[in-house]
């Protein structure tokens, strides 16, 4: 005979909260004491690296930990942001064991077809057209491949020259000027990045590399017109691949030999307030084409790698000039990408500056008509945010 009273379905429900809830942490707890063991009992051959548990919890929201560690002590819990649900343990503890997100299947399919890794970008601002599966992506060739010589094709019609004569006849002869100050800087990381229609005997995007006819050449025309606009400019023509080559480095370190170049000319140049690191996309010509006004032009994309403190300086700068390219070309920008994770450089030595930006120019596709065409746009938009930018300092 049952002597004591009956419970009632609240205290049941009560049961039940408070028994699952336990099961939760137990098996949590469980989890932590078999993964204390493997980090410090096991042979070293077993253990797992500091790397590999980076790789498993670099994805996690930071909400997540703040709510596991909430569990033990309140303060945290205070903290725990209002507008996020309680993570989903289970989904959680299936991403640190695959690395796949069950809300986003770009992270299962970046990881079985090649290339889709590049879906890890985010997209910031969408320019016309510009989706998830047009993202901006750069081949990585073997070295010894972007060394090749190789025959170029460069047409005297391709400077633009005449076009560009046009341009400056329209503007203020008593235009404003940095003087003999340098307040731009342009390097290339992959300087040996080239062009389809210019290399005759090249199908390959991949091989697309050239050792003079490449993004550099985008470059200058970028720093003349610049320059024809008052704003002084120093282009940088280190050969990023040969010191990969000298030091027996791969492709995927081209950005710490380039971080030596941005370095040594903040400290040789203090009067550098913008860089710009020019490259051209993977992406083909239909992608990375528009016609504006009867004139065909390369687009452009902007990068923004955001794994370091003042990101969103150099993203709001890459808004800004989207924005304003976007107002008098439209069709020009392919939009504001933000990269960060495992697979990707996530810095682009943008650290070292708060209006530091890669930028895309055209894609492997593009002729350097269209290109040089596109630097010109680009350097007039820039032209007029930098000498509204230096009205405003002035004037406070």
């Amino acid at each position: 005979m049952y002597l004591g009273n009956k419970p009632s379905n609240r205290n049941k429900k009560v049961f039940n909260h408070v028994y699952k809830k336990s099961g939760i942490y137990l098996i949590c707890v469980i989890i932590l004491f078999i993964f204390i063991g493997l980090l410090t009992t096991a042979a070293p051959a077993y253990r797992f690296s500091s790397e590999r548990i980076t790789d498993w919890t670099s994805d996690l929201e930071s909400s997540t930990f703040l709510y596991l560690m909430g569990m033990e002590n309140r303060a945290f819990q205070e903290a725990y942001p209002d507008d996020k649900s309680v993570p989903n343990l289970s989904n959680m503890i299936f991403q640190m064991a695959t690395s796949i997100k069950p809300s986003d299947t770009r992270s299962l399919l970046g990881r079985e077809l090649p290339g889709l890794s590049t879906f890890e970008s985010e997209i910031i601002v969408a320019g016309e057209g510009t989706n998830y599966t047009n993202l901006p992506f750069e081949s990585a060739p073997p070295l010894d491949e972007i060394l090749k010589d190789r025959e170029a094709v460069v047409e005297e019609s391709d400077d633009s020259e005449g076009e560009k004569e046009e341009q400056k006849q329209d503007k203020d002869q008593n235009k404003p000027s940095t003087g003999d100050r340098n307040v731009v800087f342009i390097y290339n990381t992959h300087n040996r990045e080239s062009f389809l229609p210019h290399l005759p005997d090249v199908t390959d995007p991949d091989l697309a590399q050239h050792g003079e006819v490449n993004i550099t050449k985008v470059s200058d025309r970028f720093a003349k017109s610049l320059e024809d606009s008052g704003i002084g400019t120093s282009v940088d023509n280190t050969d990023i691949m040969k010191i990969l080559n000298k030091n027996g480095w791969n492709y995927s370190q081209s950005y710490t030999a380039s971080r030596k170049v941005v370095k040594e000319a903040f400290s040789s140049n203090d009067d550098i307030q913008y860089v710009f690191d020019l490259h051209r996309d993977s992406q083909p010509r239909n992608k990375t084409t528009t016609e504006i006004k009867g004139k065909s032009y390369a687009r452009i994309a902007f990068v923004v790698g955001a794994e370091y403190a003042s990101y969103e300086k150099n993203l709001a700068l890459a808004n800004d000039l989207h924005y304003l390219i976007e107002e008098k070309y439209p069709g020009l920008s392919r939009g504001v990408f933000e990269k960060k994770g495992p697979r990707s450089n996530g810095v682009y030595n943008q650290d070292l500056s708060q209006n530091s930006l890669v930028i895309e120019f055209g894609g492997v596709g593009n002729n350097l008509k269209e290109l040089y065409r596109t630097a010109d746009a680009v350097a007039e938009v820039f032209s007029e945010f930098y000498w509204d930018a230096e009205k405003v300092n002035k004037n406070r």
